[in-house]
């Protein structure tokens, strides 16, 4: 980084001398060092700027300016054939038609440039798709707000640059301004997340500033964001995961995650549970595991409030996640002490709270 900043400085000191000792435009020298100063710092400044513009989007600024400068040319000959008029005036038509459709071209070739299909080229211009879809990962207020994702960001399972975009930062913000109180608290547990987020040196954070000012919706955004950046959503949006995938985006729903990493239980197995309330049918109980998949134990309503051993009788697979069913039978399960049922109680809430999310 030093020595960057020291070629970037000879360079500007360089164009600086030059100027001095060559005067342009029959200047004074100081005031042509000073203009070699600024336009030798303006380089150095679109540089700076150049280096975080996409490979598509130089590419496709290239073209643009190119075929502007073409058109330009095509109709200064035109003009010089249909325009008879003072020395002055075709001179400053033709300069203004190749300075306006040189700029026009250049920045909708920038802008179109994303819609370029590198990839289909190979080589060094298929490389930088490859890149940006497996390190960018642009990340669901969702998943912020639900809060796992920094556990799981803090076990290195994930890698590559977390992209933020700045509109979803302004609907978690608006969620934590909001009126209604559970809103707001999801919203500030939120910003936790990103603070406790930010604060991990192994985690690479950008927050980007793109935005798509015609898209009224945050999840439709996110997919055109996705689309630009040719890169994964990280969320647990169901709703938000099925259109993503109609959009040919590619989805890393944590749910998905949590549910496949769920303890596989078979029929017959013994389990130690938290009664939580009472189920739907008669002398069912309900109870949670640690990772939110419900437990469904029948002959368990009395139970409510206690630690017992169950017997699983089948295991279903939804597309929710998994139920276990079980039955209690006082005659041969266990049915333990009471010491330390309130801990046990807030944990099942709270487990409970995250399989409903």
């Amino acid at each position: 980084m030093l020595d960057l900043f020291l070629l970037r400085t000879l360079f500007v000191s360089l164009l600086a001398v030059c100027a001095w000792f060559l005067r342009p435009f029959q200047l004074d020298s100081p005031l042509a060092a000073g203009l070699g100063f600024l336009f030798g710092s303006a380089v150095v400044l679109f540089e700076m700027r150049l280096k975080d513009v996409s490979l598509k989007r130089l590419i496709g600024a290239a073209i643009g300016s190119i075929l502007g400068i073409f058109g330009a040319l095509m109709i200064s000959l035109i003009l010089r054939q249909s325009i008879t008029s003072s020395s002055s005036t075709i001179p400053f038509l033709q300069l203004a038609t190749l300075l306006l459709m040189a700029y026009v071209g250049l920045i909708l070739g920038a802008t179109k440039g994303d819609l370029l299909n590198l990839a289909a080229l190979g080589g060094i211009f298929g490389g930088e798709n490859a890149q940006k879809g497996s390190s960018f990962k642009i990340i669901d207020t969702s998943v912020i707000i639900d809060g796992r994702i920094a556990d799981v960001l803090e076990t290195g399972f994930l890698d590559g640059v977390m992209v933020i975009p700045q509109f979803v930062l302004r609907e978690l913000q608006m969620v934590a301004d909001s009126s209604d109180s559970l809103k707001r608290n999801r919203g500030r547990r939120g910003l936790d997340v990103l603070q406790r987020i930010q604060k991990m040196t192994k985690v690479n954070i950008q927050i980007v500033e793109d935005d798509f000012p015609n898209v009224n919706e945050v999840d439709l955004k996110l997919i055109e964001l996705a689309k630009m950046y040719d890169c994964k959503i990280l969320t647990n949006d169901f709703n938000l995961n099925k259109v993503a995938q109609l959009h040919g985006v590619q989805v890393l729903n944590i749910n998905e995650l949590a549910n496949a990493m769920r303890p596989v239980v078979l029929p017959g197995e013994i389990m130690r549970v938290f009664i939580l309330k009472e189920g739907k049918e008669y002398s069912q109980g309900v109870a949670y595991l640690d990772d939110g998949t419900m437990v469904v134990v029948d002959n368990a309503r009395r139970m409510i409030s206690k630690t017992i051993d169950i017997a699983v009788t089948s295991v279903l697979q939804t597309t929710a996640g998994k139920m276990i069913f079980g039955r209690f039978d006082d005659r041969v399960h266990a049915v333990h002490d009471n010491k330390g049922n309130a801990k046990e109680a807030a944990l099942s809430a709270e487990a409970a709270s995250r399989g409903g999310d």
